[in-house]
């Protein structure tokens, strides 16, 4: 019998959590050993943000280091986890009417996918799909797209947000690692108090008046809109597994079903 999954979202911050040893990468690596080991692990990434709905389709994946400025042995670093093209077609038949297009050679593993996988599931032995964010698209359609990917979890697929409930690189205080702006934490208590009583309420954050400032743009915050969706869908609670601040204006909260 295939166990259900819960869906989860994590903020992931600098990709130097992937070779770093701290809270954050201590609680990812408690969290994967505290779950049975997936079939597949489905990433909805902030760093694949393009005009449609794609999902990965090779059977091996590149590491993508999309990033500049860091030390060499990040852009060392790789996380050779396979594919998985059947998991890829019954994603795509998840969501359908809805289109989903088949990347079999464009993009692959970003830093919001492996720095977190690589704590999770070391071993890189648990095959990875990336599925992108359509940016065309408003909140409602990702909403509901995570609706219906809910029923993949009962089938022994980990579906995963990463991105940052606050993500405002232009207002990052490097004097304060550990450090968080006042509206910074007051859009963060925010959207937790929303996912704690009416997921469907995430639909509105656009309208409050720190959600600007938290997110200049929507790619990082969307991943978590897919968790709200999918806890709408199976009625299910959402709890934190961390929070946290990086620089006054990261938010590191992760969450899951």
């Amino acid at each position: 019998m295939t166990e259900t999954l819960k869906p989860t979202f994590f903020g992931h911050g600098s990709p130097m959590n992937a070779i770093e040893t701290n809270r954050y990468s201590q609680a990812w690596r408690e969290y994967g050993r505290s779950i049975p080991t997936p079939r597949a692990v489905l990433a909805i990434s902030a760093h694949w943000y393009i005009g449609a709905t794609a999902i990965t389709t090779m059977n091996v994946p590149r590491t993508i280091h999309d990033f500049y400025g860091f030390p060499q042995p990040l852009f060392d670093f790789q996380y050779p986890a396979p594919g998985d093209s059947e998991v890829a077609k019954e994603v795509i038949d998840c969501v359908k009417p809805l289109w989903v297009g088949s990347d079999e050679d464009t993009w692959g593993l970003d830093h919001g996918t492996w720095s977190i996988l690589c704590h999770m599931f070391p071993e890189a032995n648990v095959p990875v799909l990336q599925l992108s964010i359509d940016s065309t698209k408003d909140f409602s359609y990702h909403f509901d797209l995570g609706r219906k990917l809910a029923a993949l979890s009962e089938q022994g697929v980990l579906i995963m947000g990463s991105g940052n409930v606050v993500h405002n690189l232009r207002r990052i205080d490097w004097s304060s690692p550990d450090g968080v702006f006042d509206w910074a934490r007051e859009f963060d208590l925010t959207v937790s108090g929303i996912l704690a009583t009416d997921p469907k309420a995430i639909l509105g954050i656009e309208d409050n008046k720190n959600y600007r400032l938290s997110s200049p743009t929507p790619d990082h915050f969307l991943p978590l809109v897919y968790l709200a969706g999918m806890a709408y869908e199976t009625k299910s609670d959402i709890s934190k597994i961390i929070e946290g601040f990086n620089y006054g204006s990261l938010s590191m909260a992760a969450y899951s079903l």
